[in-house]
């Protein structure tokens, strides 16, 4: 630091944490500190509002680095051999370095990656069956180059969906690793652990089971003659990432971090093993899509600086339809700009010393271990999920999750919040609800629920040829009319309603009487809480005087619930409102009326 600038910061002498309390606890006027300013994550973690030199922290060890040769994924799904062929020298052409293959059917090997330059471009295979031919047709193919990339089979995966687990998988796994022996850079066994946080579950649950899979597994191929230093030389592990961006990043170095501990029970110091990272299902939407592309940048960023060896990252609008070439190629360009422009791959380890980083990561390894330690303890990961106990403690942080978006605590840009009520969607598209199974893992979007409200909105217009006006009835106080009724906008907009822009009267009863005779089939009083105690009441009755056959609602938390209940009003709307309850039954009143 330059003479001139100690100077300058001389005259801000440093504040104690305690300084920093007593601010805080005087602005805070009495609330909880704890509820106010502490965020507590579903992971069990309470993160702190601020950190600095008092804090001691204590550092992780073996969390990775980040890589130089980031791979940047994209999907390619091989209907054929010249299709696939076709679409893989595309993406590499776009600046892709890394190309996963899904295949079905039995391929040419030859032709298939024909053009691929496999010492530059990564090349990786699901495969659902033939694996050990397809290998060993691969390795023939491969020989002399680099060959780097990994096979996934779904040993895991498959198990975890379809509550049945193939023990035939355990000698294909034990034959790939033989035949793939000369090519240290290229991974033999994949453990997917994306299946638990797109089913609800928090990180360290998504850590946990992925490292009692792991202990599960070693047990099995080591009856095959599998070493424990070779099983973990051959390990890809495939990860999903989460919206929770410093959360995520703290994930994937905790993982790193108890990775090396469990090796180190096998007596494996040092071994070579890789992470793909997957943006996650969970967290993407159908409505107002084109966030994903918001959510899927900070997902690569989380990733990034977690410390992974390759990113996929699914095109944005492909929970509805084939992803386009346009949106491929996008998906691929949010990590190329990351690496490239933001300079994401040219530090080694960026995060390491964040007080606040470093804290969240040390907790998350800390939890996860403990749960880990608590499987392995009920007889491990097979038996966890056979008897259910997995999909349990999955189940119940899935609930909170859906309650608090439910509840909008938890925000979802144009799903639960700030729709995008320009946007005309597809019923067909949309989701009929959750149907999830308590006996396997069912990977989905969060919005699901949320998504099938839609849906009934938009086979009732498809029905009717009317989409529901939704009239928001302002009057009084000026500042509080205009707040609640951008309340109101952006409450009821999830439904797919036709919300109107706020509508001003002079007075309570001129309101009452106008939006009684309007067009709309719900009606929203807006207002201050002043204005409700001496006018709410009258304006209901007027209003019902008028019109009986109209949704009336009030933005706010009015004092007399009951009285204007009885007078007639049909509901609240605000921010202890329940989005789902709260538009299912003015959805269910409205369809009664426009089907009369």
């Amino acid at each position: 630091m330059s003479n001139k600038n100690k100077t300058l910061f001389s005259e801000f002498p440093p504040v104690t944490t305690e300084q920093w309390m007593e601010r805080v606890t005087a602005d805070l006027k009495g609330a909880d500190f704890d509820k106010k300013l502490v965020w507590k994550n579903l992971s069990g973690i309470n993160i702190q509002p601020c950190y600095n030199n008092e804090d001691k922290i204590e550092q992780l060890q073996n969390t990775g680095e980040n890589s130089q040769s980031l791979v940047n994924y994209r999907s390619v799904k091989v209907t054929t051999t010249e299709n696939g062929n076709k679409l893989a020298i595309k993406a590499v052409e776009e600046g892709m370095n890394g190309i996963i293959f899904t295949l079905d059917n039995k391929v040419d090997v030859a032709e298939l990656l024909n053009g691929i330059n496999l010492n530059k471009t990564s090349v990786s295979f699901e495969i659902a069956s033939n694996a050990v031919a397809f290998i060993i047709d691969l390795v023939s193919f491969a020989k002399g180059s680099d060959l780097k990339g990994f096979v996934n089979t779904g040993i895991i995966s498959n198990y975890v969906t379809t509550g049945s687990f193939d023990n035939n998988q355990i000698k294909v796994a034990a034959e790939l690793v033989k035949l793939t022996a000369n090519f240290p850079n290229f991974k033999a066994i994949t453990i997917s652990g994306t299946e638990y946080l797109d089913s609800g579950a928090n990180q360290v649950q998504e850590i946990a089971y992925t490292l009692n899979s792991l202990v599960f597994l070693i047990e099995k191929l080591s009856e095959k003659g599998i070493e424990a230093q070779t099983i973990f030389n051959n390990l890809n592990f495939k990860l999903a990432i989460g919206l929770e961006y410093f959360v995520e990043i703290g994930k994937f170095r905790a993982f790193n971090s108890l990775l090396a501990e469990v090796a180190a029970k096998y007596s494996v110091a040092d071994f070579s093993n890789t992470i793909t990272a997957k943006t996650s299902i969970w967290s993407k939407s159908i409505t107002d899509a084109e966030t994903n592309l918001l959510r899927c940048t900070t997902e690569a960023m989380s990733a990034i600086l977690g410390n992974v060896d390759g990113i996929l990252i699914d095109a944005y609008d492909k929970e509805f339809k084939n992803p386009s070439d346009f949106s491929s190629r996008i998906a691929g360009n949010i990590t190329t700009i990351l690496r490239e422009e933001s300079y994401f791959g040219k530090v080694s380890n960026p995060v390491d010393g964040s007080y606040y980083i470093e804290e969240v990561s040390s907790k998350i390894a800390e939890k996860a271990l403990e749960l880990f330690k608590s499987i392995e303890a009920a007889s491990g990961f097979y038996t966890a999920f056979e008897n259910e106990t997995i999909q349990q403690q999955i189940a119940e942080i899935r609930l909170q999750k859906l309650k608090l978006i439910s509840q909008r605590r938890t925000p979802l840009v144009g799903v639960n919040k700030y729709p995008n009520l320009m946007e005309t969607v597809a019923a067909d598209i949309l989701s009929e609800g959750a149907n999830d199974n308590s006996k396997v893992l069912t990977p989905r979007r969060a919005s699901l629920e949320i998504e099938a409200l839609r849906r009934k909105t938009e086979e009732l217009v498809a029905k009717t040829n009317i989409r529901p006006i939704v009239q928001l009835a302002s009057y009084g106080n000026l500042n509080m009319r205009k707040a609640r009724a951008a309340f109101a906008y952006d409450f009821i907009g999830v439904s797919g309603f036709n919300v109107l822009q706020e509508q001003s009267f002079n007075s309570a009863e001129i309101a009452a009487t106008e939006s009684a005779k309007s067009d709309a089939h719900v009606v929203v009083i807006c207002s201050s809480d002043e204005d409700y105690d001496t006018t709410a009441v009258d304006f209901v009755k007027a209003f019902r005087v008028l019109n009986n056959d109209k949704v009336l609602l009030l933005a706010g938390a009015p004092k007399n619930m009951d009285e204007l209940t009885e007078a007639g009003l049909d509901g609240v709307v605000n921010m202890r409102s329940d989005v789902l309850v709260t538009l299912s039954k003015i959805q269910n009143k409205v369809q009664k009326t426009l089907k009369s």
